[in-house]
């Protein structure tokens, strides 16, 4: 099973930033194999990005958004075509803070999903609780009907197109405390069985990530829960030795994984 390892730059790093960030990556090619690492600048800097990386360094580029509508008078959006134009090849889609932020429902992020898949791209699915349902004991049933309801415009051949990030919100951000293994594994298992690569053949996405506080301390002990194909990394990952630390941890955890199935 191939371990991910990836970040999201979110509203930071201008083009010079951006590109420093690859020339580092670049530097550090070596340490760069034996995960399946992704980097998801603003839009400003995709194209710098994905022009500046050589085609022997394994890092995806990704999106932090994009639009369901192909072309249209949306001001200010963009569509999954100029995201994959301008060298994306995945897109993240209904982080906490675009649904709260930003007013994305259940609805556009399902939108979002099926275009994506339909426009060749990486659909990355982000998930995640707040305080108060963990407090209940509600995780579960948020996080499998947040699944569910974003899968619900998709194809059924598209599915395996899909990686799902589990992000409680309550572990992201300034204000976020460290997840421990003990408190994700639940939904963990849960989203490898009934939805990833641990559940049924016929009906699975590609990867399942965990997503929160994440840091060089806790990602072996994270990436050791079953169900855990890889991490999405916040500002721990936003200079490239971090990157690329969590890079090695990931390849080291890797090694005692089952490889991937056909």
């Amino acid at each position: 099973m191939t371990t991910w390892i990836g970040t999201s730059w979110k509203m930071n790093k201008t083009l010079a930033e951006a590109r420093a960030f690859v020339d580092g990556l670049v530097a550090a090619r070596d340490a760069l194999g034996g995960v399946r690492a992704f980097v998801i600048p603003p839009h400003t800097a995709i194209a710098a990005v994905r022009e500046r990386l050589p085609s022997d360094v394994p890092v995806l580029v990704g999106a932090q958004n994009a639009h369901w509508e192909p072309a249209g008078a949306y001001t200010g959006e963009v569509s999954m075509g100029m995201v994959a134009d301008a060298g994306a090849t995945l897109v993240e889609i209904g982080h906490s803070e675009r649904r709260e932020y930003f007013g994305e429902t259940d609805d556009t992020v399902a939108r979002k999903v099926a275009a994506a898949a339909a426009a060749g791209l990486t659909p990355l699915l982000c998930v995640g609780e707040p305080a108060e349902v963990r407090a209940a004991g509600g995780e579960i049933d948020w996080i499998a009907g947040q699944v569910s309801r974003g899968l619900s415009r998709l194809a059924a051949h598209d599915l395996r197109k899909v990686v799902v990030a589990y992000e409680p919100v309550w572990a992201i951000g300034d204000l976020g405390r460290e997840a421990s293994p003990h408190e994700i594994a639940p939904v963990m298992e849960m989203l490898s069985t009934r939805f990833g690569p641990g559940g049924d053949a016929r009906h699975k996405i590609s990867a399942v990530l965990y997503g929160g506080s994440v840091n060089r301390f806790n990602a072996a002990a994270l990436l050791d829960v079953p169900g855990t194909d890889g991490l999405f990394v916040g500002r721990a990952a936003w200079d490239v030795a971090g990157f690329v630390e969590l890079v090695r941890i990931g390849a080291r955890a890797g090694h005692g994984r089952q490889p991937d199935a056909g």
